[in-house]
């Protein structure tokens, strides 16, 4: 053992079974000397530890680079390696910058990010997969309010085209009393289709597409007073709208 470990195991005996310090050394095998010398603990980097924390606390963004920048402008002779190396074992580092998420609409709402304020005001759609055992693809449809974070359905089956969407969309208005005011989904083809931009005229809901290949920009659909679709999305629909009076 070190002398450092030694002079612990002393300290130890002595209290706890009251022996004097000549039996205890003698029993752990340490000179009287060593156990009576006080080492003196290293202290150089004391005052530039401190040097280094008050920097990170007035500037929370700035990194070692700046710090060994702006400490040898002050006098310190101090190499970047040595700063980086102190600044690594405070625990010194630059908090991530998160990306805010814009969801801004481009036709109603140019200035205020799409948010629910109350139920059946927007309802987000999306799909996922997953497999049985015997390999056989599942498609799975969750619908969920945005205000009150409530799973309105999760429908289940080997197949969900845009119409069996329409179905779903149209049982869960039949049980709730009312269309939601917005639908929030992304740019795949079940969505995009002419079927359910005839049920989001028909209901008078909007649509806003999440574009994930833009970031989480989003682009907003709403059916024109005229009665026929309008949209600012870059797509152009494949065929007329089969609903009278289109």
């Amino acid at each position: 053992m070190s002398p450092a470990r030694r002079r612990r195991a002393v300290q130890h005996l002595q209290q706890v079974l009251g022996v004097s310090q000549r039996w205890a050394c003698q029993l752990v095998g340490q000179h009287r000397s060593t156990q009576r010398h006080q080492p003196a603990e290293p202290d150089r980097d004391r005052a530039l530890r401190e040097e280094l924390r008050q920097l990170s606390r007035a500037h929370p963004r700035w990194g070692y680079r700046r710090a060994h920048a702006v400490l040898r402008g002050q006098g310190w002779s101090v190499n970047r390696k040595a700063i980086q190396r102190l600044w690594r074992e405070e625990g010194l580092r630059v908090p991530a910058r998160r990306r805010k998420r814009r969801r801004l609409g481009t036709s109603t709402t140019p200035a205020d990010r799409l948010a629910a304020e109350h139920p059946d005001h927007v309802w987000a759609l999306d799909y996922e997969f997953d497999q049985t055992t015997d390999r056989r693809i599942l498609k799975l449809l969750n619908v969920v309010d945005e205000h009150t974070r409530e799973a309105l359905t999760i429908a289940v089956d080997h197949r969900i085209d845009a119409d069996a969407t329409v179905a779903v969309l149209d049982r869960l208005v039949a049980e709730r009393g009312r269309p939601p005011r917005f639908l929030r989904c992304d740019n795949g083809p079940e969505l995009t289709a002419n079927a359910l931009r005839d049920w989001c005229r028909f209901t008078g809901a909007g649509t806003s597409y999440s574009n994930p290949a833009h970031h989480g920009r989003t682009r907003m659909w709403r059916a024109s007073a005229a009665g026929c679709a309008t949209s600012s999305w870059p797509w152009r629909p494949s065929a007329a709208c089969s609903r009278p009076g289109c």
